[in-house]
């Protein structure tokens, strides 16, 4: 059988060129994507250049510059949406929910009563696939309004060190 974590860059939906040009930041290993589904505004996504559908196949030096990007990335869009908070998840195989196999850290930016029971997001991830976090059913932008915003966080990611 067939091993469902294994993927290949060919039919990797984070190593297509249309995704990698969308990227509003980057870093020497990593880029900064919106996500085209926001769970809520702000929600990004920091993945690796080169294809790893695992955090444990990233290499040690890797890890800690995706750190430091993310914490990067993560303070301009927490100024940006004006957030007082954040969520970082990885979710790492397909037990773990993991829908897109190449290896990417969600950066939820938070802010109070931003959900309608107050609870953390993942927790409103249901079995339902229909309502799973990288699912094609949620929500998405319009082409229009992920060009604006990409454009902006570009712009305030310009900013960073």
């Amino acid at each position: 059988m067939d091993n469902p974590n294994i993927s290949s860059p060919d039919d990797c939906l984070f190593c297509r060129k249309e995704i990698v040009e969308k990227s509003f930041s980057q870093s020497l290993n990593f880029k900064a994507i919106y996500n085209i589904a926001p769970i809520l505004p702000g929600h990004s996504l920091i993945i690796p250049k080169s294809h790893y559908t695992s955090l444990f196949e990233l290499p040690d030096t890797e890890i800690a510059e995706m750190t430091v990007f993310a914490k990067k990335i993560t303070s301009v869009l927490k100024t940006f949406f004006q957030c007082d908070g954040f969520d970082w998840t990885i979710q790492d195989g397909v037990s773990a929910g993991q829908t897109v196999l190449h290896l990417h850290l969600h950066i939820i930016p938070r802010k109070p009563l931003d959900l309608p029971e107050g609870n953390e997001w993942y927790s409103k991830i249901p079995e339902n696939e229909e309502k799973l976090l990288d699912s094609q059913h949620r929500e998405r932008l319009n082409n229009h309004e992920y060009i604006a915003i990409t454009a902006k966080l570009a712009q305030a990611a310009g900013s960073i060190p």
